[in-house]
């Protein structure tokens, strides 16, 4: 968990990070993590948010689904940034499970006012061509559907880079973390603020 470092009677707001291990630190230190970067980030550009990163290794869109309520309760964010679905490829969901998944994820996050950013996944063409239109196709559907920003892929600037990636050719270094949140950052930045009354710039 990631707390902004100002602490008082009014709390900042939050951004919620619910991810697998791409945004729970793998394999690196925790203080290296894109989330514990974004904290950094929004510290020194003067926003009063703090970051809770709620994110889980191993973990797949049908989970997240099952921890959002409570999560939603407990932190009551400005922003859920759902960063899941790598999980489920990998185990050959069935894409339209995923599309619920994510939808009801994204529907519970704007009943509780929270601005919504889904990030984007690719997944190896392992499966074939049909079942991997069918995952980005998913993805895609919930954004058009539900007009909620879609990223592009976490590791899109990392995955085909050396140094970037693990010896698991799966989770990325180190090093890789300031270019993931370079990469999500032009998408988080424009929904801070947009959220209901407490929150910067509402």
């Amino acid at each position: 968990m990631l707390w902004h470092p100002q602490a008082g009677a009014a709390d900042p707001p939050t951004i919620l990070v619910l991810g697998d291990s791409l945004s729970a630190g793998y394999g690196i230190s925790r203080d290296e993590s894109w989330t514990r970067l974004l904290q950094q980030r929004l510290s020194d550009s003067g926003l009063p948010y703090r970051v809770v990163n709620a994110s889980i290794s191993g973990d797949t869109t049908r989970g997240g689904l099952a921890r959002l309520p409570r999560a939603l309760n407990i932190h009551q964010p400005a922003l859920v940034v759902i960063e899941l679905g790598g999980n489920d490829g990998l185990r050959a969901i069935p894409p339209e499970e995923i599309r619920r998944n994510l939808g009801e994820m994204v529907r519970l996050s704007r009943e509780r006012g929270a601005e919504v950013l889904l990030t984007g996944i690719v997944i190896p063409p392992n499966y074939g061509p049909d079942y991997t239109r069918k995952f980005r196709e998913a993805f895609q559907q919930v954004s058009d559907e539900m007009d909620v920003p879609l990223t592009p892929f976490v590791l899109d600037d990392v995955a085909l880079k050396p140094g970037m990636m693990q010896d698991d050719g799966i989770h990325p270094t180190a090093a890789a973390q300031p270019v993931i949140l370079d990469t999500l950052w032009p998408w988080i930045e424009p929904l801070l603020g947009a959220g209901p009354d407490g929150r910067p710039g509402s």
